[in-house]
C-alpha cells in the first residue's frame, strides 16, 4: 500500500501515537486526522455503518475509517504463492493425509485460494485463539501447521509440528516452531517433511541393527563360543556398526548445502495446516 501511494506521487506523513489492535488492525493520528485501518467489524466499531459490499473470490478488503466516519476500503488480491500447488502435491505423497486453511481471511477470499492451491477445507475468519483451538482439536494427528506472521506464533507452539517461513516471517513465529524455513520458498516445506521421515526410517533401522546383532552375540557367547574378552570387543563393533548406519543422514547436509537451504530441522507428519 505503502508503495502503490509513493508510485502515485503522494507526500506520505509519520503517524503519532500509532496502536497494533492485534488480529483487527491499527489506529493512528495521521496529521491532524484519527485513521482508523483494518477488518470491517474493528473499523464500524468506531466509523459507524460500512456498505455492505465484500470483495469478491480472490480479493481482500482493508477498511478505512477517518476522524469517525468510513472513509473507504482497499481492495488488494491475494495471491498464491509460488510452488504452493506443487508442494501440497508433494506432501500428499509423503503421506499428508488432509490439508486445512485457517485464516483470518473473509469466506470468500479464504476459499478461492483454497480451491487454486487443491486444500480440502477452509476455517475462515478465525482469530489467534480459534486457530489454537481448532489445531489442538484437529484428529488425527499428527498435525503440521505452516505459518509466517506473528498472530501465528500461538498455534505453531501447540501444533505437534509447527514450520515457520522464516525469510520474512516475524521472529516470534520464528521462535515459537520446530522447523524454520530460512529461505522465502514454500517448496522447502516438502523437503522438510521428506528429512524428518527420512530421519526416522534410518534411526528405526539403527535401532534394530543393535538389536538384532546383540542378540546374536549373546547366543553365541551363551554357548561358550565367545571368550569374554572378544564379547567386549564385539559389543563395541555392535555400536560402530549402528553409528555408521546413522551416519547415512548426513547425506542431507551435502544436499542442503547443494540447494542453500539452511535451518530445516525435522518434521514428520500426516496432516497440513496452512494459514
Amino acid at each position: 500500500m505503502v508503495n502503490s501511494a509513493l508510485n502515485r506521487g503522494l507526500e506520505l506523513s509519520h503517524p503519532k501515537e500509532a496502536s497494533e489492535h492485534a488480529t483487527d488492525g491499527v489506529s493512528a493520528l495521521v496529521g491532524e486526522h484519527w485513521v482508523v485501518v483494518g477488518k470491517r467489524f474493528f473499523v464500524s466499531q468506531t466509523a459507524g455503518l460500512i456498505p455492505d459490499q465484500e470483495p469478491t473470490g480472490g480479493q481482500l478488503a482493508v477498511y478505512v475509517g477517518v476522524d469517525s466516519r468510513y472513509a473507504g476500503a482497499l481492495i488488494m488480491s491475494d495471491p498464491l504463492r509460488e510452488n504452493a500447488v506443487e508442494t501440497l502435491a508433494e506432501l500428499r505423497r509423503l503421506g499428508v493425509k488432509h490439508t486445512l486453511k485457517v485464516t483470518g481471511d473473509a469466506q470468500a477470499t479464504a476459499q478461492h485460494i483454497a480451491i487454486q492451491a487443491g486444500i480440502t477445507e477452509v476455517r475462515a475468519g478465525c482469530r489467534p485463539s480459534d486457530k489454537v483451538s481448532i489445531v489442538q482439536n484437529l484428529i488425527p494427528k499428527p498435525v503440521m501447521m505452516v505459518g509466517d506472521g506473528i498472530n501465528n506464533a500461538p498455534v505453531l507452539a501447540v501444533a505437534d509440528v509447527g514450520v515457520a517461513m522464516g525469510a520474512k516471517g516475524s521472529t516470534a513465529a520464528s521462535e515459537s516452531a520446530d522447523v524454520v524455513i530460512m529461505v522465502d520458498d514454500i517448496s522447502k516445506v516438502s523437503r522438510a517433511v521428506l528429512i524428518g521421515k527420512d530421519t526416522t526410517r534410518i534411526a528405526v533401522q539403527g535401532i534394530w541393527i543393535g538389536i538384532v546383532l546383540s542378540l546374536g552375540l549373546m547366543v553365541f557367547a551363551a554357548g561358550g563360543l565367545i571368550p569374554a574378552v572378544a564379547g567386549a570387543l564385539s559389543q563395541e563393533l555392535v555400536d560402530l556398526a549402528t553409528i555408521f548406519n546413522e551416519l547415512r543422514t548426513l547425506k542431507w547436509i551435502e544436499r542442503l548445502s547443494v540447494a542453500e537451504s539452511k535451518g530445516l530441522q525435522h518434521g514428520p507428519s500426516h496432516i497440513m495446516v496452512q494459514s
